[in-house]
């Protein structure tokens, strides 16, 4: 079976025009192959891969090519499609582009026109299939929402969002940091209603006001101090898809107005315009605080509260489905294994106890970030204590004469490659660093941002990402819950 991307299918019933279409794709380094009639068309469409088709609409004096058509595009609907006739009319041109031809062209046919139809037409299609390819790769390795577990109270948590991901009901998930808000955000999109769509998200926490404003609903040129051109918000770019708000009980007074605005009258006007941008959107909003706390302290809004309350999910922590432990442990072995292209295949039974007796504050989280290490520091195809215990709160007993909490470094022998010894080592010593910077400056994220010589919000990503949680002001140093 022929796949090239140069094989092109030529059907036309009189000889003469067939035999000096073949001769011009051939001079042009196509692979032609030609056909007569319907019949022949198709026997040669089921044994080979064509790109590309050159029909004439009328076929032994009816109008087969258009039917042709049909069923080629029912067997590679990316392939493109050139209509060709001496009989053209609007009704078999406007036919013939519903049915997904590519172009339209009169006989008699000009040689560099048919040829830069071709071409074109076979590029757009190369194109699209390049979309759909990189859109399911994106959504399998960026956008990853699959939600690993077998235990029942979290599998009644799904089953809710199975009820309402075809709905346009706004969610409110609520669970403590790490336990997979923005998964399960992901799962109500890409398996709902609206998976075609963009999913869009923003975490509120991390801007300031005036950067939230901007990044929700963009901002016209000159409207503020840097605002050289006009900037899409994610409002817009989420329309007709799903905006995902994170920490949505750190925003603001101000624009949790603004919000409550948008989500009623489903339009919003940029920062320093004037014009309404009507959106068609599916909030979903996710928080690790107590919005009825916040609400009491006047910290939330409560009408914006019951705007994004329709369907609450409560996301338990990882404690709470001590079951999924190991399921999520081979998981993470088996998808780090592939990025790193290791040979690690599983855990051993001492690891597995580890594993499972830990309580796992930072939640799923936490978990996936000591597999991540620990698949990068095993030396062979099973995970030991040696390389699954170097992770926060899993250390072994300290060595004599080793201060405690000063856990050695990753052995060299561990690495596989020299990209993969810069990862390991650098996090390692990345982690231990802000680790005992934080203890020094008393758990202060302020004092130690500027120690460490970079921005508050850059050592709380990292914070997070390493599952540590410190209270300003005090000497509270822990993963974080």
């Amino acid at each position: 079976m022929s796949a090239s991307d140069k094989a092109i299918l030529i059907v036309d019933d009189e000889e003469g025009i067939r035999a000096a279409l073949v001769k011009l794709f051939a001079r042009e380094l196509f692979e032609p192959r030609a056909a007569a009639s319907f019949e022949e068309a198709i026997a040669l469409a089921e044994g080979s891969y064509f790109a590309a088709a050159v029909l004439d609409v009328r076929l032994g004096g009816r109008d087969r090519g258009v039917e042709l058509l049909s069923e080629l595009r029912a067997r590679d609907p990316d392939i493109a499609v050139v209509m060709v006739t001496g009989y053209g009319s609007v009704e078999s041109a406007v036919k013939a582009m519903k049915d997904g031809a590519s172009d339209y062209i009169l006989k008699p046919v000009e040689n560099d026109r048919l040829l830069e139809a071709v071409r074109r037409s076979m590029e757009l299609s190369r194109l699209r299939r390049d979309n759909a390819y990189l859109r399911r790769e994106l959504i399998a390795n960026v956008y990853a929402h699959d939600i690993v577990t077998r235990d029942a109270g979290f599998l009644e948590v799904i089953a809710l969002a199975d009820r309402v991901k075809d709905s346009e009901a706004t969610v409110l998930l609520a669970g403590e940091s790490g336990t997979g808000k923005e998964v399960m955000a992901r799962y109500i999109h890409f398996t709902g209603s609206r998976r075609d769509g963009p999913f869009v998200s923003i975490n509120c926490a991390a801007l300031s006001e005036s950067l939230l404003l901007s990044e929700l609903f963009g901002h016209e040129r000159g409207s503020f101090t840097g605002a050289v051109e006009r900037r899409t918000g994610k409002f817009e770019l989420a329309h007709r898809g799903t905006l995902f708000l994170d920490e949505i009980g750190d925003m603001s007074p101000q624009v949790q107005s603004k919000l409550l605005r948008v989500i009623e009258e489903s339009s919003f006007e940029r920062v320093g315009g004037t014009k309404k941008i009507s959106v068609d959107i599916r909030v979903i909003a996710a928080t690790n605080k107590d919005l009825a706390e916040l609400i009491r302290r006047g910290e939330f809004r409560s009408d914006l509260y019951y705007r994004i309350n329709i369907v609450n999910l409560r996301l338990p922590p990882l404690r709470e489905r001590r079951g999924d432990i190991a399921l999520l442990a081979e998981y993470f072995i088996a998808k780090y294994a592939r990025k790193y292209d290791r040979p690690v295949t599983s855990a051993s039974p001492e690891v597995m106890e580890l594993w499972a007796a830990h309580d796992w504050p930072g939640n799923v989280r936490e978990l996936q970030n000591a597999v991540n290490q620990a698949v990068l520091l095993c030396r062979g195809s099973v995970i030991g204590l040696d390389a699954a215990s170097r992770a926060p709160g899993l250390s072994p007993a300290p060595e004599a004469g080793r201060p405690v909490g000063a856990a050695a470094g990753p052995e060299v022998s561990s690495f596989k490659t020299l990209k993969d010894l810069r990862d390991g080592v650098a996090a390692f010593y990345e982690r231990r660093m802000i680790e005992e910077a934080l203890a020094r400056n008393g758990g202060n994220k302020s004092r130690t941002a500027a120690e460490l010589d970079v921005t508050r919000k850059t050592l709380s990503e990292k914070m997070a990402g390493y599952g540590l949680r410190a209270r300003d002001d005090s000497a509270d140093l822990r993963p974080e819950g």
